[in-house]
């Protein structure tokens, strides 16, 4: 009985603590943007240009606000538009199936940075099956009206939390919000095939304990190195769970992607593309796509603004999948640049479960309606850069293109990071196997993970 009302109380914290959330950063999702017009916008590899007479434009998400732009640049602030909103956005989330080991049905507080992971991921598998030209299609549908219901639906979400711990209810009761837009316009078999794919991705990130990348089997994972649910994570960390759970994954279609995950700093090439040419669990021989993740500092205490022109020019590269960064204290999942700001999306917000096994479930609260900036000063040095590469070709490609950016961007001795040909055990370091039976993580891998555990983000 008494752990029963431990529980209940646990809850009735973790409501007030999404309440509070939510009154907090709606506001921030209601605050416009502004982006410079004389300046070239980069979003994972593709370029906008603003360009008009006068010096800002306020770039908000929200449709009204963009009636007034001069014609000449509308038509790419649409196409801005639709490419940031059809990027996937997994944030904060309550009311989900109970967390294995503990009571907790929210991520409220601590699972920032394994959001800002599954972004990055969901980004790499966007590439995969999508590619990198396509856009939702219902994308520009998402207009201000989905700003101003989420606002009142957070009042009425810290109304009904405060209601039902009153009367000891379970499930506070929220009116739903209403239906809205016209009807969707008959679509190609191309954008069926599409619309599917999209939607198979996001069910993968769906908060339950059998979606291969949700927010349940992350965190099992994550016991491997001492983790457990509530606790914070870094990017460090979260970099070697992805790999695990891409590994783990056995859905036929994710038999075709991998994840590497660099060593202090170092690609090993050979070990890239053992990963790519291995046998897929089928039984057929073929090459994988790979995405890399790359843990690094970009300074000591402080963010090295040195680094800027490198940062920049990673999220320049048309394979760049994003960076799992932050500011101290909050993770961020950025995916470009307007001069010295990142531009990210927010995992913040947190929003209620939403069921991705029942069919025609709404994409709605996936996709961000609203970029921020903020400024490179204020990034957390901790960071994992993410990569993407279809064939070892691509890799090979893209590892001398990266290889020739740290070399003229780097003003230290050493670069932010390397790519060495040969295996990491020609360098007389452990290489961990593909598969292990017993363990989901090798005696080396635990050590460095115990080391980067050090550096995690911290939400108050």
């Amino acid at each position: 009985m008494e752990a029963t009302g431990t529980d209940e109380v646990e809850k009735i914290k973790s409501k007030f603590m999404s309440a509070w959330h939510n009154m907090k950063y709606s506001w921030v999702l209601k605050t416009k943007t502004y982006f410079s017009r004389n300046s070239p916008v980069f979003l994972l590899g593709k370029c906008y240009h603003f360009k008009t007479e006068g010096e800002y434009r306020a770039l908000h998400s929200f449709g009204s606000n963009f009636d007034k732009i001069n014609t000449e640049i509308s038509g790419n602030v649409e196409e801005f538009r639709k490419d940031f909103i059809s990027r996937i956005w997994l944030t904060y989330r309550e009311e989900f199936p109970q967390i294995k080991g503990s009571a907790l049905t929210t991520d409220c507080g601590w699972g920032c940075t394994l959001r800002t992971g599954q972004m990055l991921l969901a980004q790499g598998l966007m590439l995969h099956f999508l590619g990198r030209a396509w856009v939702w299609p219902e994308a520009l549908d998402m207009d201000s009206s989905d700003s101003e219901s989420w606002t009142s639906n957070t009042m009425r979400k810290l109304t009904a939390s405060f209601e039902a711990s009153l009367t000891a209810e379970r499930d506070p009761k929220i009116l739903p919000r209403p239906q809205r837009g016209p009807a969707r316009r008959s679509w190609d078999v191309t954008e069926i095939r599409n619309e599917v794919y999209h939607r198979k991705i996001i069910s993968w990130f769906g908060d339950s304990p059998l979606a291969a990348f949700g927010l349940h089997q992350l965190i099992e994972y994550g016991k491997k190195s001492g983790k457990i649910a509530g606790d914070w994570y870094g990017p460090a960390v979260v970099a070697h769970i992805l790999r695990k759970a891409v590994e783990e994954a056995r859905d036929p279609e994710l038999q075709g992607v991998t994840v590497y995950v660099a060593q202090d700093c170092t690609v090993y090439s050979s070990d890239v593309i053992d990963r790519q040419c291995s046998f897929m669990d089928s039984g057929k021989a073929g090459t994988k796509a790979v995405i890399i993740l790359v843990p690094v500092r970009l300074g000591g205490e402080r963010t090295n603004t040195d680094y800027l022109e490198f940062v920049k020019g990673i999220l320049s590269l048309e394979y760049c999948v994003g960076i799992i960064g932050g500011k101290p204290k909050q993770s961020y999942y950025f995916a470009g640049f307007q001069d010295d700001s990142l531009i990210y999306m927010d995992p913040h917000y947190c929003q209620s479960f939403v069921d991705v096994s029942i069919k025609d479930f709404p994409l709605e609260s996936f996709h961000c309606p609203s970029p921020k900036k903020m400024s490179f000063k204020k990034m957390d040095p901790s960071c994992t850069i993410g990569f993407y590469c279809r064939t070892v070709q691509d890799f090979e490609k893209a590892s001398e293109e990266i290889t020739k950016m740290l070399k003229s961007s780097s003003k230290e001795k050493y670069p932010l990071f390397t790519f060495v040909k040969g295996h990491s055990r020609d360098y007389d370091f452990a290489s961990s196997p593909l598969h292990e039976e017993n363990d989901l993580f090798s005696e080396d891998e635990k050590k460095r993970l115990k080391r980067f555990s050090t550096e995690e983000f911290v939400l108050l």
